[in-house]
């Protein structure tokens, strides 16, 4: 089942054993919560490369460009592969600099583009991507992300990650900023979020076995 924001906040309060709220902005000390809900989301998001984070972006590129932005990818992406999908080829990363000497110490090449580098980012925030060669005209490339998911900010925002696992890390740091709660001290809360984001883990590996299938490159 599905966890919003506001059911990941009340939930954390009750271990806390203090009252729930109808939106997490309610009180300072909700909304602190709604502060560590969200850490605790993107330390879970950075720890595995999730499937429900699992995105493919679109690239058109066209003749005679060779920067674009990766539009919704954000900075925090994980790369999956990057296909040529026009061309039924997948591109290699090479090194910005090896990429910036083919533009400009030698004659520019043009032809369907084979090697990618992500080299900063537009005004949203995006990774912008450069290509080589040259695009010589219109090619589809593929992008296949983990995508981490934006801060949470309504209450109805349901997480992808293991909501469970969110909810005892920012247990954790919510114990931690306040000091020993009914016993239960940071560090112990701290190993029930790791035994709990070990299991979800295991179960991931489980469900998705190309994650543990290795490749010869």
């Amino acid at each position: 089942m599905s966890t919003n924001y506001l059911q990941m906040v009340n939930n954390v309060l009750t271990r806390l054993r203090e009252n729930t709220v109808t939106s997490v902005g309610d009180t300072p000390y909700s909304s602190l919560i709604g502060v560590f809900v969200n850490d605790a989301k993107r330390e879970i998001e950075d720890a595995y490369d999730w499937n429900a984070l699992d995105t493919t972006i679109i690239v058109n590129a066209v003749a005679n460009t060779r920067s674009y932005s990766v539009v919704g990818s954000g900075q925090r992406f994980r790369v999956q592969d990057v296909l040529n999908d026009t061309q039924d080829v997948s591109m290699r990363q090479a090194d910005g600099n090896w990429i910036n000497r083919q533009y400009y110490l030698s004659t520019v090449q043009s032809s369907a583009p084979i090697y990618y580098n992500f080299r900063g980012v537009d005004s949203n925030g995006d990774t912008q991507v450069e290509v080589f060669p040259k695009p010589d005209a219109s090619y589809t490339l593929r992008f296949e992300l983990f995508v981490p998911q934006d801060d949470l900010t309504s209450d109805a925002d349901i997480v992808k990650v293991p909501a469970n696992v969110v909810q005892l890390l920012a247990y954790s740091k919510a114990i931690a900023e306040r000091g020993e709660d009914g016993g239960v001290q940071a560090s112990e809360a701290y190993l029930m979020y790791r035994l709990a984001l070990a299991d979800a883990i295991a179960i991931e590996k489980n469900r998705y076995g190309e994650t543990n299938v290795w490749t010869e490159v």
